[in-house]
């Protein structure tokens, strides 16, 4: 007989179902005990009785024996040693007699066999329990019409070799569910109704994760019950309900679970949903060894009441066999596997099936779990990496979507940000890192990270791409990655990008006229030894910008280019079925590109970026050159009240000029060359004031006797918002104060 190799672990089943007194039990954690026999080597002892337990064949009384020496023909042959019994004659008429009986008895097993051969062609016809290819229903009669337990050899051989083909069948079905529900499920199916009737699964709440070690009380949640038929169709589920445990008594006092009513949203077994198990009681010794035992054993009579609740009847006899569920580390659960009156008991073998089957679920259990927590852990580190919320940069409307390649592969390697500027300006990225793991998350992480800090020193785009570049290599040898790093100015409307092997961008006219932007490919990050080049373009006001990572547009079904050029005809015509007159919303926008994804289009993580230029108007800028020296502030003061009475807000005089006296103050101070004094008009007043010095201010408590060291505390106390941002030429500091309400005019954007 072919072995089947166990993972159980604990001492082996037996019929008892007691617990045994072997050293190892004890122990403070649930499930520490032996390690049993493999389960096949005890079904091999099990299917392979002694020969004086077998019935001696009445078929082969008489016949001839091929080791016997052949006598004289017509004479009988007679058992060595042996003379003819007594009673009996040997003559050869008689002998040839029995020779004739002892065929017709053959024949006539030979037609008993057909019969059975017959009837299980019509149970796999009609598809029920038994039938060949199917696992069968173990512990009925056999085959051949014999009470159940007496039989030849080979049919009790046959019967073992159905169990364990039955085992191959169920823990594969098993095997085949990742998610814990669905090994729950595979357990429940494939159990119901070929191994039993009904089953009710409890699991730990919470449930233990790798090493984790519970604190506090182990509680067992009923996570999943099943049976063979609904109660309709035994009584009724109004009469059952009505009848309750009384009404599921058969006429033999014995308890027909299947005559119980359903309980719950989903026709659950009636049991207790919850079980906390006291230390030192029987459910825990149960537990702690291990095996499966019958529900008549004594452990099992005390066990089953404290986990299904004392409400809840247990069938008499061995009709319910209670089997802990052992990870690789602890008890994680438990099964109780019933069967009704109307169906054979369970049989000693029966307990080393439930042990497999309660293997191979905790096993599956555990791994479900660990997967569970390693997609936790993946989806967490993604949105950490990703913003949580994109900036509202003056000038410029932003949104974005991510989509992971697949529910499996939760995480990947693809970024975008927005990085607001010194000068209102904003720095749009998009990136792609090879693979679809942690470690590609993680090396995303880096390189944004390290683009976010490169925007803050406000370096060209080819040079990010150039430090960026540096970095990966820095990394490891083979940390690639493509980037598209943009740069829009809306005062100039313009915009200046750098490609490192990325999938160039999309331009959405206000017309509806969609295009490819041409820029440089360049090389991948992390290459090395490669010069990026950048380009500046026109961004004209109302545009959008449409960023991408290759998921978008690149599959198995089509190539970058042809995604690429259905992505521009998506932008076209959305833009024509929303008027040429306005742009789409950006919002509704994104949702429609990401409609064009068919059902083998998503092999790869997702990322998308739009951003439509709404600019700064020229006539809402003023701008000034100021020589570093005394009568700088005096100019700067002038300067401001010419530009705030063009645009009619003389309410913020005074706190304009107090607080631009200040800053310009500073400025002069340490400044070599000109200053910059920049004024900007949007749905606030945004003062910015540059010098060549690269020393960031600092606010910090002036003393009673200083004479400086208070201009930052006036600006940080009227100011809306300030900061000061280092340059590659020098630094920028900025203020901005809140536009006075006008009655009646509209809110600006």
């Amino acid at each position: 007989m072919t072995e089947y190799p166990t993972s159980q672990e604990g001492p082996q089943p037996v019929a008892s179902g007691g617990r045994t007194d072997e050293p190892g039990h004890g122990t403070e954690e649930l499930g520490h005990g032996k390690a049993p026999l493999p389960a096949a080597e005890a079904v091999r002892t099990h299917a392979q009785p002694q020969a004086a337990d077998l019935p001696r064949p009445r078929a082969t009384e008489g016949a001839p024996s091929a080791s016997e020496g052949a006598g004289e023909p017509g004479e009988p042959a007679s058992a060595p040693g042996q003379g003819p019994l007594p009673g009996q004659s040997s003559a050869p008429g008689q002998g040839a007699a029995r020779v004739r009986a002892g065929r017709d008895e053959a024949a006539a097993a030979e037609a008993g066999s057909a019969r059975t051969r017959d009837g299980e062609a019509a149970r796999e016809a009609a598809g029920l329990p038994g039938a060949t290819g199917q696992a069968p229903a173990f512990g009925q009669a056999a085959a051949s019409g014999l009470p159940s337990g007496i039989g030849s050899e080979a049919t009790i051989a046959r019967r073992e070799g159905d169990r364990l083909r039955f085992v191959g069948a169920a823990t594969r079905r098993i095997a085949r569910g990742i998610d814990l529900d669905e090994i729950v499920l595979g357990l429940c199916r494939a159990t119901v109704p070929t191994f039993s009737d009904a089953i009710l699964v409890y699991l730990r709440d919470p449930l233990p994760v790798g090493d984790e070690r519970p604190v506090g009380p182990v509680v067992l949640r009923l996570r999943r019950t099943d049976r063979l038929r609904p109660i309709d169709e035994f009584t009724g589920a109004g009469a059952a309900a009505a009848a309750g445990v009384a009404g599921a008594m058969t006429p033999d006092g014995e308890l027909d679970f299947s005559q119980l009513a359903l309980v719950g949203p989903q026709g659950d077994l009636p049991a207790a949903e919850l079980c906390e198990i006291r230390p030192g009681g029987a459910l825990a010794e149960v537990l702690r060894g291990v095996r499966p035992v019958f529900g008549s054993s004594a452990a099992a009579r005390a066990a089953l009441p404290e986990l299904l609740g004392a409400d809840h009847p247990v069938p008499r006899g061995q009709r319910a066999i209670l089997a802990p569920l052992r990870g690789r580390r602890r008890v994680i659960g438990a099964a109780v596997f019933l069967r009704t009156p109307e169906r054979p008991a369970f049989e000693t073998n029966d307990l080393l099936v439930a042990a497999q089957l309660a293997t191979h679920t905790a096993l599956g259990i555990d791994k479900a779990v660990l997967y569970g927590r390693e997609a936790y852990i993946a989806d967490e580190l993604q949105r950490t990496m990703l913003p949580d919320s994109l900036p509202q940069p003056t000038g410029v409307r932003l949104a974005s979507r991510y989509l992971p390649a697949a529910e499996t592969a939760r995480v990947g390697g693809d970024w975008y940000d927005a990085i607001p500027l010194p000068g209102s300006r904003v720095a749009l990225v998009v990136g792609d890192v090879m693979g679809h793991s942690m470690t590609s998350a993680a090396i995303m992480g880096q390189l944004r990270t390290t683009a976010q800090t490169l925007a803050q020193l406000d370096l060209p785009p080819a040079e990010v791409l150039h430090h960026l570049d540096e970095q990966a290599q820095r990394l490891g040898s083979d940390r690639m990655a493509t980037c598209l790093y943009a740069v829009y100015d809306p005062v100039s409307h313009r915009i200046t990008i750098a490609n490192a092997g990325h999938p160039p961008p999309v331009l959405l006219h206000l017309g509806g006229r969609a295009e490819v932007l041409r820029v440089p490919p360049g090389a991948p990050i992390g290459v090395g030894g490669v010069d990026f080049e950048a380009v500046e373009l026109d961004a004209p006001a109302g545009a959008t910008l449409v960023l991408y990572t290759d998921g978008l547009v690149e599959s198995r079904l089509r190539d970058v280019w042809t995604g690429i050029e259905q992505l521009r005809e998506r932008l076209a015509t959305t833009a024509q079925l929303t008027g040429l007159d306005h742009p789409p919303p950006l919002e509704a926008l994104c949702d429609d590109i990401l409609d064009m994804l068919g059902p083998g289009d998503r092999d790869d993580d997702i990322a998308l970026l739009a951003a439509r230029f709404d600019g700064i108007a020229p006539s809402d800028v003023a701008y000034w050159f100021l020589d570093p020296e005394e009568t700088a502030p005096g100019r700067a003061r002038r300067f401001a009240r010419r530009a705030l009475a063009r645009w009619g807000l003389e309410e913020l005089e005074d706190s304009l000029e107090l607080l631009v006296s200040e800053v310009v103050t500073n400025a002069v101070r340490y400044a070599e060359r000109p200053v910059t004094l920049r004024l900007l008009r949007t749905d606030v007043l945004r003062c910015e004031v540059g010098d060549d010095s690269p020393q960031l201010p600092r606010q910090r408590r002036a003393r009673d006797d200083d004479e400086g060291g208070r201009g930052l505390f006036l600006v940080n106390r009227m100011a809306r918002r300030w900061g000061a941002t280092r340059l590659s030429s020098g630094k920028v500091v900025w203020f901005e104060l809140a536009l006075p309400a006008a009655p009646g005019a509209p809110e600006r954007r």
